[in-house]
């Protein structure tokens, strides 16, 4: 049966059109005035019946899906989903916590929206993954044969990095797949420069290696290649959106840094930090793309779809990848293979591409409205792509405080001066947006902008 939903607008509210489909959709669910397995009008017989554009309730309808709330039925439709989220997302009326120990949803960055309820491909990929008998014996220490391939194809595709399955090896993540790469090609006192400020665990993984850092500095660009020395015998990088700064590596400066390490011989690893996630801008080239001798090309799923899966992948050149499948032959580190085998079932039935859509229309909205909202207290930077941005503060603020402040209110944000090292620069926040429910990120947001204003 086919639900008519209890739905109005209200063009003279401060909140999107959207976003007040959705939360009424929500509030009918909780309230039993819409049941679970009850079918739903198309976005475009909703359009016609509330008098707004077809992107308005497609936008509300992909929020709900993302939030699961709702669900596709290849051939039916769009249903309310059997088991509905546990913490309802009305809360615009709620006040907010006076008791530090209430938190909300954490405003650092670095971490997706994760549904309270797994959509259909979620299921479909464990399911195919079930009926699976496991291989006999000790997989292949690169990863499955299968998922390399697909995973060539798919980088290839997205990324544009010529490549085939020989040029692909399997990790548990960005830091998993860095940490190996350390291992097997580095010796303790090599020169290794990290963007300053830059992604902290990159900087632990190279003590740990007992590695000498040189910090880079980085503008609203990305890293300044001009500041490299020549000594250095690599180079961590994250040219699709610096982490924590937000600048895209220009294409000018992408070719300046290839050409430097090929006079110098310095390995390039390429963390292709938030590369799925940009907004309004057009893809540039990985690095990987331009020299595969030269870059090692670092990918994850935990962005995507979930830090929790412990997954992602490693792109170089043929001989590179056999050197670190020797060694991980030895040593036993390798994903197992009912992670890699839903990997692959995600691929072939193009559900990753699908999360990575919706997904980007989702942190869009969210985007837009962080950065409308915190634009009056400074300036805010690294806004197009990614699932965060930073707000730079006058040089007079006191980052450590205003976050220490924040978090008292029940807000946890993430100052600018955690990542850096050696180079100086202004005060900040680095502010996630993709983490809480779309009411919650609104309310946490009204209780950050308070304290920026008593600061």
């Amino acid at each position: 049966m086919e639900s008519s939903l209890p739905l109005t607008i209200d063009r003279t509210a401060g909140l999107p059109l959207h976003l007040q489909l959705a939360e009424q959709f929500r509030a009918a669910v909780l309230d039993g005035r819409l049941q679970a397995g009850h079918r739903l009008p198309s976005t475009r017989d909703l359009a016609r019946d509330l008098s707004v554009s077809r992107s308005v309730t497609q936008a509300a309808y992909d929020q709900l899906h993302a939030e699961g709330w709702i669900e596709g039925r290849t051939g039916a439709g769009t249903f309310v989903t059997d088991v509905v989220p546990l913490q309802p997302a009305v809360r615009r009326h709620t006040p907010h916590p006076a008791n530090p120990d209430t938190k909300l949803p954490t405003l650092r960055p670095g971490i997706p929206y994760i549904a309270p309820t797994p959509d259909a491909g979620w299921r479909r990929a464990w399911r195919e993954v079930s009926a699976q008998s496991p291989p006999r014996g000790y997989d292949d220490a690169a990863g499955l044969p299968a998922l390399r391939a697909a995973l060539a194809d798919h980088v290839g595709r997205v990324r544009g990095i010529a490549c085939g399955p020989e040029n692909v090896l399997v990790t548990n993540g960005t830091v998993h797949g860095l940490r190996l790469l350390l291992t097997v090609t580095r010796q303790p006192g090599d020169r290794i420069a990290i963007e300053d400020p830059g992604y902290l665990n990159a900087v632990v993984a190279a003590r740990d290696h007992r590695l000498e850092i040189v910090d880079v500095p980085v503008d609203e660009d990305g890293l300044q290649v001009g500041a490299l020395t020549d000594d250095a015998a690599a180079v961590y990088v994250t040219p699709s959106h610096q982490y924590p700064l937000g600048g895209r590596l220009p294409v000018a400066r992408r070719n300046e840094l290839i050409r430097w390490a090929r006079r110098t011989g310095a390995q390039l690893i390429e963390d292709d930090y938030d590369s799925e996630f940009r907004y309004d801008v057009a893809p540039l080239p990985a690095l990987a793309q331009l020299d595969l001798e030269r870059v090692v090309h670092l990918g994850t799923l935990s962005k995507t779809l979930s830090p929790a899966l412990r997954l992602g992948w490693l792109v170089a050149s043929e001989e590179m990848v056999d050197r670190l499948a020797t060694f991980r032959a030895n040593s036993g580190d390798w994903p197992g293979w009912p992670m890699q085998a839903a990997l692959l079932a995600m691929l072939r039935d193009g559900y990753l591409d699908q999360a990575v859509r919706r997904g980007r229309r989702l942190y869009a909205d969210r985007r837009t409205h962080t950065v409308a909202v915190l634009s009056p207290y400074g300036q805010v930077i690294g806004q197009d792509a990614g699932l965060h941005v930073t707000l730079v503060l006058p040089d007079d603020a006191d980052d450590l405080r205003i976050a220490a402040a924040a978090r008292e209110a029940g807000v946890v944000v993430a100052p600018l001066s955690e990542y850096r090292r050696s180079v100086s620069g202004p005060p900040g926040l680095v502010i996630g947006y993709a983490t809480p429910a779309t009411s919650d990120l609104h309310r946490a947001l009204t209780i950050l902008t308070e304290v920026l204003t008593r600061r």
